[in-house]
């Protein structure tokens, strides 16, 4: 099943994407414009990886939940991915990498199909790049403490489900609330520039109409 999702995904890919359009509806309310200026020259760069893998004959993706820190995503589930670093090539071996290092997913076992569209994410001042891969067996995972709270494995059926999408105020680093839309994943929410990139994801399996 997944050699014959992950074709038409990567064909797909490879032609005008919905972009913001997808992204937009899983925008928290309070959130700007900003989030699609692509154009910015003061950025930090970043990649992330959305990887797709086998299990219980379904498609599934890893997403992490991160340690409650002090500091501007703390606590948030996102994916395994993070700040490009002097040394590497492009943004597609910086999510290789983070996987690897985050997860402990091997570089060489993920095969790159493509990418979603960037998103800028105020907060952080970043620019994050979501690149798609897949790996054909369920991964070897191996989780950083240090970086990951807990691993989170999603089926991509679950995204699709209307039922998921839910909305509700979120505090944010205890000082404020947002009004935001999230996708319930058994119990976690899955909220900001997360959903907006999974929101496009799960637009384009909409579109191509495949059954999970």
């Amino acid at each position: 099943m997944i050699y014959k999702f992950v074709d038409l995904l990567q064909e797909r890919l490879g032609k005008p994407l919905p972009g913001a359009e997808a992204q937009r509806i899983m925008m928290p309310k309070e959130s700007t414009e900003a989030r699609f200026d692509l154009n910015r020259n003061d950025v930090r760069l970043g990649g992330v990886m959305v990887l797709l893998y086998p299990k219980n004959n379904e498609i599934y993706l890893p997403l992490t939940q991160r340690h409650d820190y002090r500091g501007t995503h703390g606590g948030q589930v996102s994916f395994p991915g993070g700040k490009w670093e002097e040394g590497d090539p492009d943004l597609e071996f910086t999510a290789l990498r983070e996987t690897y290092e985050e997860i402990g997913v091997q570089q060489s076992d993920v095969q790159v199909i493509g990418r979603l569209t960037d998103l800028y994410i105020p907060p952080s001042n970043f620019r994050v790049s979501p690149v798609v891969g897949y790996i054909d067996k369920y991964p070897e995972f191996n989780i950083d403490p240090y970086e990951v709270e807990a691993l989170i494995e999603v089926p991509l059926s679950m995204l699709v489900k209307e039922t998921t999408l839910k909305r509700k105020d979120i505090l944010v680093r205890g000082n404020y609330r947002l009004n935001a839309p999230f996708f319930d994943i058994e119990g976690k929410v899955v909220w900001g520039a997360t959903a907006m990139m999974l929101s496009e994801l799960v637009a384009l399996v909409r579109e191509m109409e495949l059954n999970l």
